[in-house]
This record gives C-alpha cells, structure tokens and sequence, in this order.
C-alpha cells in the first residue's frame, strides 16, 4: 500500500514529460503571448545538457574501457561480432529511413552561423581526422564530441593498466557524472513545457506535425529492425527460422523494457529468459549485462535519424560515402550511449560534428528529441534488450549447430 501511494506521489519520468508536454501546449493556446516568456525554462534546460554532455562522454568512455574485465573464457566472441553488426545495420536503416521520409525540424538558427555543405567524403574524413585529434581541454570548451570520444578510449586503454584503485577512482567518477546526468533529466519536464510552449506560441499548432512525422519514421526504423533486420541476422547465422525466437525475446523481454525504459533494470528479466531458453549460464552471464552497454541497435537508429532531420533541416546535402561515415559514427557513438532515460540523445552532437553543425544547433535537436522521447525512448529501450537475448540465443544455436 505504501508503495502504490509512494507511486501516486512521484509519477514516473514519462508521465512528468507527457504533462509538461500537455501543459505547454495548453498554456501557448490560452496565453500565446506569455508562451515565449516561459521559454526560459527551455533554454536554461538545453543549456544544462551542454554543459553537462561533453564531461559526460569522456568520462563514461574511459571508464567503462578501464574497467572492462579480461581472460574469462566465455565464447562471447560470436556474441560481440553480432551486436557490432546489428548497432551497425541499425544506424543505416536510420540513414536509408531519413533519405526516404525526410524530416525537418523548427530551429533557432542564428544568422551568422555560416553553414555550408560538406565538399564531399574527403572534406567529412578531413574534418573527423582534425577533430579527433583536438586538444582535450579544447574539446570540452568547444563540445568536441569526436575528439572527447577519441582522448576516453585512449585514456580508457591507458588506464587499464593502472592499480585497482585508479581505476575504481574512474568508476566513481563516472558514476558521480552519470548522478549529474540524471539530474539534470529531472528537469526534462519542465524543459520541455517551456520548448513546447514557446515554440507554439511561435510557430503555431503546425509544427505538431513535423514531431509527428519525425515520430512515425524513428518508431518505423525501430520495428523494421525488430521484425525484418533482426530477423535476417539471426537467419544468417543460425539458418533456422528466426521468428519464433525474435517474438518470444520480443513479447517476454522488449514489452517489460517498453515500460521500464532501462536496458539495465530489464538484465534481470533477460537473464530469466536465457534460463528458460536454456542457454549456456557462463555465457549469458557476462553477455546480457555487456549488451545493456554496448548492444544500442535502437540508440544508433535515434542518433542517424536526429541528425540527418538536423542535417536536412538547415538544407545540407549528404551523397553516400558520406552516410556509410554517418553510420559508422552512430555505431560507435551508440555503444556509449548513457545508461540514463535519454542518454543516446546526448550523443547527437557528436553525429552533428561531421557536418559542422554547432553545440548550439545540435543541443536544439537533442531537446526535440526529449519531446518526441516519451515514445521513442520507451521503443528503443524494447529493441535494445530484446535484442541482448536474441543475439546471445542466435551464437549458441549456431555453435551448437556446427557441433
């Protein structure tokens, strides 16, 4: 009783974002002249989120390489190489669903930002080279995601060789910023009352509709994945009909993750489901909790999406070569993404980085992606940790086939 009052008292995250969201909407109809003035609260929380995102990245990247364990014997080798390729093919499902259905947001663009499109795939890899190898202290003042992301790996590999207590030291640290993190996504309804607001007041109930859409194509990207992508390498790998193993993960591991909305609260459900399955304990052991970190299929799909509505907004063309770079980078961003309600979407900035797009700009869409977030995170999630399972299930049946 306690605890269903207790649940009354403190709504959950989505449910604050959807009032905020309600709110702001009803506020800007009635007060449509006040609607720009509680935009503070919009700005101040985008304002949070750059300051906080680029300590973010480098420090949960090195930390999470310190720490990572080694020499334990459990045939996770096949496992790995399936969640690389499947975050992989999820991020240019992303790219292909962009080019096929467009979005474009509303953004505050300032006049004098000077956006040009790249010249080509050799001017986005000579912009990634310069970036990577940004000063770090540079990086962080200017939110060099792509530099910050190269100095956390190579601190990360670096550390790994230092004592017990360095490298817990790095682990606190990371957790103390991902404490911050979260705090500051608190503040995400409020923030998003203010966006919503502001924008209507503005722009008028039309720019709904670009939310909608930008909705309809992540969620779409996100099923397409689940229920054909998956499916096909799953096949390739175990050449055995795959569905009735993508729905049972999906119906007894992505539903329960829909709702919880964290791929780390759900390694229990997921370890459970392995058992049943049947599967090798010392694998899924170390396997489940390694994908809640690294296996993003629905993070890389959000960060390639977002960036090409940002990239397609401010009217940057982007020929193919340049995609496959895209793809790649959501990948690998996807892999860091925080563990927190939202996390992939502070690594928006670091996609944006190829095509010269701004902090400013880039943490405009992040916001947008908060706002579209009530459901989009909740679908993400349910592909992620459904996807754990599904590629643990898939590496045994194909080493048990071959035996």
């Amino acid at each position: 009783m306690t605890d269903r009052l207790s649940r009354l008292r403190a709504p959950s995250l989505v449910t604050q974002i959807v009032i905020g969201l309600l709110a702001g909407s009803v506020f800007a109809l009635l007060f449509p002249q006040a609607g720009s003035a509680v935009g503070l609260l919009g700005t101040l929380f985008v304002a949070a989120l750059k300051a906080v995102a680029p300590v973010l990245v480098l420090v949960l990247v090195a930390a999470s390489i310190a720490n990572h364990r080694q020499g334990q014997q459990t045939h996770i080798r096949g496992i790995l190489l399936l969640y690389v390729l499947g975050t992989l093919a999820a991020a240019m499902v992303g790219v292909l669903a962009s080019f096929l259905f467009p979005s474009v947001l509303t953004l505050t663009v300032p006049a004098d930002t000077g956006l040009s499109a790249p010249g080509g795939i050799g001017e986005v890899l000579k912009t990634l080279v310069l970036k990577i190898f940004d000063n770090p202290v540079n990086a962080l003042v200017n939110a060099n995601y792509i530099g910050l992301l190269a100095w956390g790996v190579g601190l990360g590999l670096a550390l790994r060789h230092a004592s017990a207590t360095t490298r817990q030291m790095l682990a606190d640290l990371s957790a103390a910023v991902t404490w911050v993190v979260r705090a500051v996504i608190k503040l995400a309804p409020l923030g998003v009352f203010g966006i919503v607001a502001s924008l209507l007041s503005e722009s008028g109930l039309g720019v709904l509709q670009d939310y909608l859409h930008l909705l309809a194509v992540l969620v779409g990207a996100m099923l397409f994945m689940a229920l054909v992508g998956n499916p096909l390498i799953v096949f390739a790998v175990t050449r055995r009909n795959p569905y009735p193993l993508v729905l049972r993960c999906l119906r007894e591991s992505g539903i329960t993750a829909f709702f919880t909305r964290s791929s780390a609260a759900n390694i229990p459900v997921n370890m459970e489901l392995c058992r049943k399955l049947g599967l090798h304990q010392e694998t899924y052991s170390v396997a489940i909790p390694l994908g809640a970190t690294v296996n993003m299929a629905g993070a890389a799909i959000t960060i390639s999406v977002l960036t090409l509505a940002a990239v397609s907004t401010l009217g940057i063309t982007v020929d193919l070569p340049t995609a496959l770079v895209l793809s790649i980078v959501a990948a690998v961003g996807a892999c860091g993404a925080s563990g927190v309600p939202g996390g992939s979407l502070l690594l928006i900035p670091l996609a944006c980085g190829l095509f010269g797009i701004g902090d400013d700009i880039a943490m405009q869409v992040v916001a947008v992606g908060f706002i579209v977030g009530v459901v989009q995170d909740s679908a993400e999630t349910a592909l992620n940790s459904s996807t754990d399972v599904l590629f643990v299930a898939a590496a045994e049946q194909a080493r048990s086939g071959r035996r």
